[in-house]
C-alpha cells in the first residue's frame, strides 16, 4: 500500500476534541450564566418544583424508620419517666400519710396532756402585714424600715417574721412607721430551742465573724449539738411565739481549753431580702400577769388577814 493512500487524520481511538481548558472555560460560563439566569429570573424554579414533588415520595420513605425509632424511644423514656413519677408520689404518698397518722396521735396526745395538767393553750396572736421600705442608714447595724406604724396597731417589742422564719423585732415606733432590728444585729439576742435535743440556748447576732450571721452562745463544749440542726424559738422570753423557725447551725468549733463551743448559725429567714413581712402582737401584752414576788406578798396576820 501507498503511503499516499493513508489517511492523514488520527484514528477514533486518538481523537480527543477540545481541550480540557476550553470546556472547562464553556461549562463554567454555561454555570455562571444559569445562576445569575436563576437568581434574577428563577428560570428553575419550575424543575425543581417538579424534583421536589418527584422525590417527596422516596423522602418520606426515607425518613420513616428515623421517626419510628424516634417515636419508640420517645414513647418508652415517657413510660419510664411515668413509672418512676408514680413510683415517688407513693412514696410521698406513704410518707405523708405515715406523718399525718403521727400528726393525729401527737394532737391528741397533747389535748390529753393539757387536759390532764389543765395547762392553757397556746396564745395565737393577732398580726399585723407590712412592707419592707428600706434599710437604716447606719452601715454598722442590720436594721429595716417597716411601712406600718403606732397607729396601724404594731406595738414595740413586736415579732416580724416572713414566709420563713423570724426576721427581728420592733424596736423603734414611730405613728406611720416603724424600725425593725434584725436577728443578725450585734445587740440582738433571742432565745432558742434545740428541735432535735430540746435544750434551751439564745442566739445572738454576729457579724464580726459572719456576714448577716449568728451564733450561738453559751453552749457547753460537749453539748449535744450538731450541724444541721433547727433552732425554734422557746417562747419563754414572753415576745416571739414557741415553735418559731430562727436559725440552723452551720458550723461547730469545740476547743479542749474552752468552756464553751463556737457554734455558728444561718438565719432561715431572709434577712438580707425580704420585702413583705408579718408583724406580730408580743405575747406579753396577752399573757396572764406575773405572780408577785416573794418580797411582796405581805405575811398574813392572826385571823387571815393582811
Amino acid at each position: 500500500m501507498a503511503l499516499a493512500s493513508l489517511g492523514r487524520e488520527p484514528p477514533p481511538f486518538f481523537r480527543q476534541g477540545p481541550s480540557a481548558f476550553s470546556r472547562l472555560l464553556v461549562f463554567s460560563s454555561l454555570a455562571l450564566l444559569l445562576m445569575v439566569a436563576d437568581a434574577r429570573f428563577a428560570l428553575m424554579q419550575p424543575l425543581r418544583t417538579a424534583l421536589s414533588v418527584v422525590l417527596y415520595p422516596l423522602q418520606w420513605l426515607a425518613v420513616r424508620p428515623v421517626l419510628l425509632i424516634q417515636g419508640a424511644q420517645s414513647a418508652l423514656g415517657a413510660v419510664t419517666a411515668n413509672e418512676a413519677t408514680l413510683a415517688a408520689l407513693r412514696q410521698q404518698m406513704a410518707t405523708e400519710s405515715q406523718r399525718a397518722n403521727q400528726a393525729d396521735q401527737l394532737l391528741l396526745e397533747n389535748r390529753r396532756l393539757r387536759d390532764l395538767l389543765a395547762l392553757q393553750s397556746r396564745l395565737e396572736p393577732p398580726s399585723v402585714a407590712a412592707q419592707v421600705l428600706y434599710d437604716a442608714a447606719d452601715p454598722y447595724t442590720r436594721k429595716v424600715i417597716l411601712d406600718k406604724g403606732e397607729l396601724q396597731g404594731l406595738h414595740l417589742g413586736a415579732p416580724v417574721l416572713d414566709e420563713l422564719g423570724v426576721l427581728g423585732q420592733v424596736t423603734r415606733l414611730f405613728p406611720l412607721v416603724s424600725e425593725v432590728t434584725l436577728i443578725t444585729d450585734r445587740d440582738h439576742a433571742i432565745p432558742v430551742l434545740n428541735a432535735r435535743t430540746g435544750a434551751r440556748g439564745v442566739a445572738y447576732g454576729d457579724n464580726f465573724n459572719h456576714a448577716d450571721a449568728m451564733e450561738l452562745r453559751f453552749m457547753a463544749a460537749n453539748a449535744d449539738v450538731a450541724v444541721g440542726d433547727l433552732l425554734t424559738t422557746s417562747g419563754v422570753d414572753g415576745v416571739y411565739p414557741a415553735g418559731l423557725p430562727v436559725a440552723r447551725i452551720e458550723k461547730i468549733e469545740r476547743r479542749t481549753d474552752a468552756v464553751f463551743a463556737r457554734i455558728y448559725c444561718t438565719p432561715v429567714a431572709l434577712v438580707s431580702g425580704a420585702t413583705q413581712v408579718l408583724v406580730l402582737h408580743p405575747l406579753g401584752a396577752a399573757a396572764p400577769a406575773r405572780p408577785p414576788a416573794a418580797s411582796e406578798v405581805q405575811p398574813l396576820k392572826p385571823g387571815g388577814r393582811r
